[in-house]
Order: C-alpha cells, then sequence, then structure tokens
C-alpha cells in the first residue's frame, strides 16, 4: 500500500482512477511482471489473521503499454514482405504459445486444423510472435492458433483465429490469406492510371455519401451480375452517369459507408435470402412489406456495415462473386471501385468504425479479444466490456489499439489510393488518437509512398455521450475541441434548425427553416451555420435583435457555434442516418402543398449546406427526392427500402410501413402520408429536383467567397443585413459577402447577395446601404434549370431585392472587371489517361 496515493501521470492517463488505493509491486514481482500477466493475475487483502477480506482481478492494459508499447510502435503487424518472402507478426503478448496454421491456396474455406500444416512462431521482445516464410507461401490461407489465458472463462485456451491485420481473406472470413499488396496482379490499370481532384482547401470538399450496394443493385445498365459490387463503379450504368453530372456540376468527393470487412452480411449469394412476398402487390401504407424484409435481413444481402470484423481487408459480400471474393481478387476489385470514382473526377472518402467491434470475448466473430483478451475493449469498472455505441467499445486509449488505427488508415491511403476518412462516432477517441492519425497520413509522400497524405482529409461524428463524455477518461476529439487540426465534425444545429426539431423527437411534426417553421431562433442556428458555425463569429440575432457571437447562440443548452475554423464543420441535412430530407419535409409540411413546391424547399434546405463556408456534405438521392418510405433507421432494411433509382422513375416513397422496430411508435403519423398518392413525386418532380441541386453546386464554385477557408476572411466579409432588423422575418435569410473588405477573395467580384426565401410570399427584402449598387442575378441562375429564380430582380434605386416564394437566389456585383462567364467546370472521359480532359459527352443529362 502506498499512502502517496496514484502518481499524477497515472491519474492523467486514465481520469476514472483518481482517489483509488494506490499498491506497488516489490522488485521481484516487477521484473516478473511479463510472465505473471501469461496467467491469472488477482488482487487480494487479508485481515491482521490472515483471512481474505476482498479479492478482484486485474484490468492489465496500462501495465501492457508499460511493459511493450514503445518497442512495438515501431513493429509491422499482419504480413509483410521482403522480396518474394513473407514474415508474418502477431502481436499476443499475454499468450503461452503461438503457432501458424497453413493451408493450400486452393484449401475449402472450412477445411480444419488437422489439414493445416502447424508452423512454430517466435516470441520477440515487443510482445509478438512472428515467423518468416517461404515464396510458396504467397496465396495460402491461415489462422493463428493462440493459448492464451482468457478471463472470461477462468481457463488456459488454444483459440483458433484470423489475423486482426488481415488484408485478404476467404469467403465469410473464415481463414486470412498471404497476399501481397504490391503484386502488379491486383492492380487494375484503371486504378494505377486515374487520379483524384486536388483541393486546394479543407471547404472545398463537396461529399456525396452513398453506400455500395445502394449505387448499382437496381440499375438497369449495369450487368446482373456486378450490380450492387465494387466493379459497378467502373461500368456505364445509371448510377455512374449520374455521379459524371455530379462531378461536372462541381461535387468532388464520394463517401462510402463501411467497406472493410464486415460482420452482419452474409458474403456468399448462395446463402443470401430475398424477402419471399410479392412486396410490389401491397398497398402503399400496408404493414406487409417491413414483415417480408425484417424476415429475411438477417440472411440478405444489405447491411449499412457498422459492424466491423477485420479492419484492414475490403468487405467481400460487394465482390462480384463469391470466387472473386477470395483472397486477392477482392483487393483487385475493390481498387476498381476507387479507380473508377477518380476516373469520374470524385475523391474516396472511407467511412471507418474504429470505436466498436460486432463482438468479443470467446464469440466465433471476436478477434482482437481471442489474440489479447480483456485488452483492446473498453471495460468499466467491474471489468465489463463498455457498449455506449450500441455494441463492444474499443478502448482506443490503449496504445496498441490506437496503432491498429492509425495502421489501418494509412494502409487506405497508402495502398488503396484513397482520398479521406471519415470516423463513425469520433467522439468515443481521443483528440490524441486523431492526431496520431493526421501526423502518420502526413509522413506518406509521392516519391516514398505514391501518395501525398497531407491531402487526406479527416472527419467525423464528433459527438459527446457514453462512458468518455465530458473528457471522462480522456480529451475527447469532439465538436469544439479540434482546435489546432484540420479534423471536421458533423454540424447537427444546422441539420436540425433546417429540418426542424431533434432526430429522436417524439412528435415528428416539428417545422424549422426549411419547413416553414418560422422560428427566429432556427433562422440564428442557420446563418450561424451558413458562416462554417464560428464561435467568434458576430451578427445580429434573428430572436432578440442583440448582437451575440457563434458560442453564445443556444444549441440545447451547449454554444452552438463550437469552430475555430470553418473546416471543423462539415454541414449536412441529412445523411444515412434518420429520416431523409424527402421524407422529414413529408413529415412535417402541409399535405396540401404542391409537389412542385415541396421539390423547392427540398432545394432550399440542400442550399443552407451547399452555398455555406463549411465542409458540404450530401446523402445520396437527396438531390433525386431520396425516400426510405419514412423509415428513421434503415440499417438493416433490405433493398426494398433503402432503393435508390439512378432512373429517376422512382424515389422510394410510398413501399409500406418501414420496420417496426425503430418505426412502430410513428405508424400512425405515417400510414396517412404513405396513402396519400399526391405525396409521391413524378420521374419529372425528381429530375426538375436533380437539375435545382445541380444548379446549387455550381453556384458553391461560380465564386471563391463561397468557400473563404478562414475564418478572419469570414468574419471581414459575411454579414447578415436584415436579421434581427424591423424588415427581418424568420422564414427569409438574407447573406451578404462583401469582396471589397478585406483582401480580395474573388477577382471577378465585388461580392455576393443570397437570399433563402422558405416563406410561402415573395421576400422583398431592402438594403438601403446598396442603393445605387449594381447587382445581378448569378449567371449560373440566369442560364440554369429553375425558371421561378429567375424571376427574382434588384432595384438598384430602391436598394430592394425580390425573391419568389421557395426560392434561393444569389446575386453578384461585377464591377471589378468585365463581366463573368457561366463557370464550367473540367469534363473527364472514363477512357482519359490522368487528368486529361476531353469534349463534352452525353452522360444522359445535360453538360456545361
Amino acid at each position: 500500500y502506498d499512502p502517496a496515493g496514484i502518481r499524477s501521470l497515472m491519474v492523467q492517463a486514465n481520469p476514472r482512477v483518481e482517489g483509488y488505493l494506490a499498491l506497488r509491486l516489490d522488485k521481484r514481482a516487477s521484473r516478473a511482471a511479463q510472465d505473471l500477466l501469461r496467467g491469472q493475475v488477482v488482487v487480494a487483502s487479508y485481515d491482521d489473521l490472515g483471512r481474505l477480506s476482498d479479492a478482484t482481478g486485474l484490468q492489465s492494459a496500462g501495465v501492457l503499454d508499460q511493459l511493450y508499447a514503445d518497442r512495438a510502435a515501431e513493429s509491422t503487424f499482419g504480413v509483410s514482405w521482403k522480396g518474394k518472402r513473407p514474415r508474418l507478426r502477431l502481436w499476443a503478448p499475454t499468450a503461452h504459445d503461438v503457432d501458424l496454421v497453413l493451408w493450400d491456396a486452393d484449401a475449402k474455406d472450412d477445411a480444419p486444423v488437422s489439414d493445416g500444416v502447424v508452423v512454430d512462431m517466435d516470441r520477440t521482445k515487443d510482445g509478438s510472435w512472428t515467423v518468416a516464410g517461404d515464396k510458396d507461401w504467397k496465396g495460402r490461407r491461415y489462422l493463428y492458433a493462440v493459448t492464451v489465458f482468457v478471463p472470461q472463462t477462468g481457463k488456459v485456451e488454444t483459440n483458433e483465429v484470423t489475423d486482426p491485420y488481415s488484408t485478404a481473406l476467404t469467403l465469410n472470413s473464415t481463414k486470412s490469406v498471404i497476399v501481397d499488396l504490391d503484386d502488379a496482379a491486383y492492380q487494375p490499370k484503371l486504378w494505377r492510371e486515374a487520379a483524384a481532384p486536388v483541393l486546394e482547401q479543407e471547404v472545398d470538399q463537396s461529399i456525396y455519401e452513398l453506400q455500395v450496394r445502394d449505387f448499382s443493385r437496381d440499375d438497369p445498365d449495369v450487368p446482373a451480375e456486378l450490380r450492387g459490387s465494387y466493379l459497378a463503379f467502373a461500368e456505364d450504368g445509371y448510377g455512374r452517369r449520374h455521379l459524371a453530372e455530379l462531378a461536372d456540376a462541381g461535387l468532388n468527393t464520394v463517401h462510402l459507408l463501411p467497406t472493410f470487412d464486415i460482420a452482419s452480411i452474409e458474403e456468399d449469394p448462395a446463402e443470401q435470402s430475398d424477402p419471399d412476398c410479392d412486396l410490389e402487390s401491397y398497398a402503399a401504407d400496408s404493414a406487409q412489406q417491413q414483415k417480408c424484409v425484417t424476415a429475411a435481413a438477417g440472411d440478405d444481402a444489405f447491411n449499412w456495415g457498422y459492424d466491423p470484423w477485420h479492419f484492414f481487408a475490403p468487405e467481400g459480400s460487394y465482390a462480384s462473386t463469391a470466387q472473386s471474393a477470395d483472397g486477392g481478387q477482392r483487393v483487385a476489385e475493390f481498387r476498381t471501385m476507387v479507380g473508377g470514382l477518380h476516373d469520374t473526377g470524385l475523391r474516396v472518402v472511407l467511412d471507418e468504425v474504429f470505436n466498436h467491434t460486432a463482438a468479443s470475448g470467446q464469440a466465433d466473430q471476436s478477434v482482437l479479444d481471442r489474440v489479447v483478451p480483456g485488452y483492446y475493449h473498453r471495460l468499466d469498472e467491474v471489468g465489463e466490456v463498455e457498449t455506449s455505441t450500441c455494441c463492444e467499445n474499443i478502448a482506443t486509449e490503449h496504445a496498441l489499439a490506437q496503432k491498429l488505427m492509425v495502421d489501418s488508415v494509412v494502409l487506405w491511403a497508402r495502398d488503396y489510393k484513397v482520398d479521406g476518412f471519415r470516423f463513425d462516432l469520433m467522439g468515443h477517441h481521443s483528440k490524441a488518437n486523431m492526431e496520431a492519425i493526421r501526423a502518420a497520413l502526413d509522413e506518406l509522400t509521392m516519391a516514398k509512398d505514391g501518395v501525398d497524405g497531407s491531402a487526406v482529409t479527416l472527419y467525423g461524428e464528433g459527438w459527446n455521450f457514453g462512458e468518455v463524455a465530458d473528457n471522462a477518461l480522456f480529451y475527447q476529439a469532439i465538436q469544439g475541441q479540434l482546435d489546432g487540426t484540420a479534423i471536421g465534425t458533423f454540424n447537427d444545429r444546422l441539420r436540425d434548425a433546417v429540418r426542424g426539431g431533434g432526430p429522436f423527437d417524439e412528435d415528428p411534426g416539428t417545422r424549422g427553416f426549411g419547413s416553414t417553421g418560422k422560428n427566429a431562433h432556427d433562422t440564428d442556428l442557420v446563418q450561424l451555420g451558413l458562416v462554417g458555425n464560428l464561435r467568434d463569429f458576430s451578427m445580429t440575432s434573428a430572436e432578440t435583435g442583440e448582437e451575440v457571437t457563434g458560442r453564445q447562440v443556444d444549441y440545447n443548452g451547449s454554444p452552438a457555434g463550437y469552430a475555430e475554423q470553418p473546416w471543423h464543420v462539415v454541414n449536412y441535412v441529412d445523411a444515412h442516418d434518420n429520416e431523409t430530407l424527402f421524407d422529414s419535409l413529408t413529415l412535417k409540411l402541409p399535405t396540401d402543398m404542391a409537389m412542385s413546391d415541396r421539390v423547392r424547399l427540398n432545394t432550399v434546405s440542400m442550399a443552407t449546406v451547399s452555398l455555406s463556408q463549411g465542409v458540404s456534405f450530401w446523402h445520396a438521392g437527396s438531390d433525386l427526392l431520396r425516400s426510405k418510405s419514412l423509415d428513421r433507421n434503415s440499417y438493416d432494411s433490405g433493398d426494398w427500402f433503402n432503393l435508390l433509382d439512378f432512373t429517376k422513375q422512382d424515389n422510394g416513397f410510398a413501399r409500406g410501413l418501414p420496420p417496426a422496430a425503430d418505426n412502430e411508435a410513428k405508424w400512425d403519423y405515417q400510414r396517412p402520408l404513405l396513402g396519400d398518392a399526391g405525396l409521391k413525386p413524378t420521374p419529372e418532380d425528381i429530375e426538375q429536383a436533380s437539375a435545382m441541386s445541380q444548379d446549387l453546386l455550381r453556384l458553391r464554385y461560380s465564386s471563391p467567397l463561397f468557400r473563404l477557408g478562414e475564418a478572419e476572411a469570414i468574419n471581414d466579409k459575411v454579414s447578415f443585413p436584415v436579421s434581427g432588423s424591423a424588415q427581418g422575418q424568420a422564414d427569409v435569410i438574407v447573406m451578404h459577402i462583401d469582396d471589397t473588405n478585406g483582401a480580395d477573395a474573388d477577382p471577378d467580384r465585388e461580392g455576393l447577395l443570397v437570399v433563402f426565401n422558405a416563406s410561402g410570399e415573395t421576400a422583398r427584402p431592402s438594403l438601403p446601404a446598396q442603393r445605387g449598387a449594381q447587382w445581378q442575378l448569378s449567371l449560373v441562375q440566369a442560364a440554369g434549370s429553375d425558371d421561378v429564380v429567375k424571376e427574382s430582380t434588384w432595384d438598384s434605386m430602391r436598394g430592394s431585392l425580390s425573391v419568389p416564394a421557395y426560392t434561393v437566389a444569389v446575386f453578384e456585383q461585377t464591377e471589378k472587371s468585365k463581366p463573368s462567364t457561366l463557370p464550367t467546370p473540367p469534363i473527364r472521359c472514363t477512357n482519359a489517361t490522368v487528368n486529361q480532359e476531353c469534349p463534352p459527352r452525353d452522360v444522359g443529362g445535360p453538360t456545361e
């Protein structure tokens, strides 16, 4: 017992132990620590008579870090290559023994250990076990046989487990495969030669969030055998042509939902099930569709995939066949997808889930915990795995858990040419974790690695909840705590203000700015979102008429403005989570509102994202009025409720009541809406929404004033001249971006005036300070797809604007130089060489 207590450095590393009893080992026991940790360790207390008064097990992660982390930090785990010879290394410091079990390259996926060859591995000083292989090991299957004490069972077990650092796997991840990622056989020409767009700054990103299977499973122009697969991204289907249209308008990034190896999807097409019903035959408001879909959900091919199994290997269910899901073939197909997106003029962001695994302990799909029991998962005070993320939480505050996270991200960037990463529930990681990832990426160079790691972008969900909340265990990577980094967080303030209410409201009918809510507080939140949610931005509050800074505006008891810089904010109004934007508007808008006005409010809502100073983020299909039949959580709702129709014939609305598990409490709201045929858009409505959305992209890239990139420039140039004034109204926002203040940002314009009119009447804001100035409707909109916005006018003598109902209008002042011309982003041919430009092509819609 040490009466001095626990040392301050230990408390800093693990705040939870503050005030705990401090015990210290003697020198002899300390020297034996490595051996002690390979068995059961118990801490016990006895009274003066030697009677046991209390006892407990030991959480050993901190000790393992002290003993091994420094050495292990420099080790390369998994399969590495020296010439044509592989070396395998597994970190298992508490293991009694580790053997490698090898099978031939053509062995069956379910081949037993008795059919394999057992190879001894050597223990090293960093706590890992390693073995050098022969040339003929290439392509062979393998597992590790790890003999280790398991606290959950109280016994020494021999766990036959896949490699946590597997880069290739057999079908359904039954075995790891020895693959060289530098092998030319797995490097398709398209991937080698196509290049991604280069961003000048973080806020230049316009992101389209997409799921691999959604992209092509219903695309009639993609061969049937390739639908839902990686290879579809290199096919000339409706989906790729639509992405090309968006890229031509200015979109530059596709964010893919999880593509690492996923535990919850059956990878063998022959074993996948489909709903055994005629789904088309049921009524639009029927509960039969969801009943049939739910019955098949456990074995179908659909899941969002937030169930990590192996972090370094591609998911096999997205391979084109069961055979191509095996080993290096799925590596090659994944790279074809990346090449296809790059060739379309789009960067690739991967959705990463390091906050939890699908399983822990001795479960079949548990990998990390069967190699080093009790180390990789975050344990509570009595040794139970924390599950605040819905699954078994990973303790990335532990050194080797952070290393796994860093090593995985570096591999995807270096060996797959991925351009960015989005981190699921990033607030369950520390700022130090994220800085370690950033530092490792920054070390990647074109000369050494073939990629510029400093150009890789990072953002994530900065939510603050669970056992880590309020920095309880470490300084979190959450909203407002990422100063000094270039890491973004999703802006729920703008989302809720535009949509109305919050995603978990019992009453889904609460309106926001984009659903004609007329709430001045929501207006303040939208205005703040338009300037990148800067904490120090000063504006006149629409709610109070007083001058406020971003940090003084309230959001559910927290400061609404939290960002130091605009790149710390990813602005969005819908994502894969919660109802789609169209469904949210359907739940909130009057049922008798014309569909043409619904389309316009969809555009107004998306404009708050597209014309903002932060990073712009759209959920795939928002531009197509995508619906999930009002489903608020479609993660396992099958193909039926997750329809994404790039032919623009069906937006997915009225396909039955959504699955009961997450929606039944709202069925009474949903049933009359789904049964109202007037609420389903026609193909013409979808086409109009698509065209207007693309105009928003053209507007964003028509002037650098929409992407100023620095807080100082935003503070100098952006204002809301009618906010809080006598003529201000909650459903109209006027934003002035004045390029005569501070350094020039746009050589062609003196400024922009943007009017967001979410009201049902023509807006006529007066700007006395602009009397005599010459403003004209942006040439993008003057030549664009929306005839209504072309009725917008500027009266120079009166200094007043006129903008029709449910309309976003952008006016520009071009007195600096000759009149501006309609911007024409470069168009890349699908058969072009790197960055080669070509004449406009027919991509199924208008080109520039």
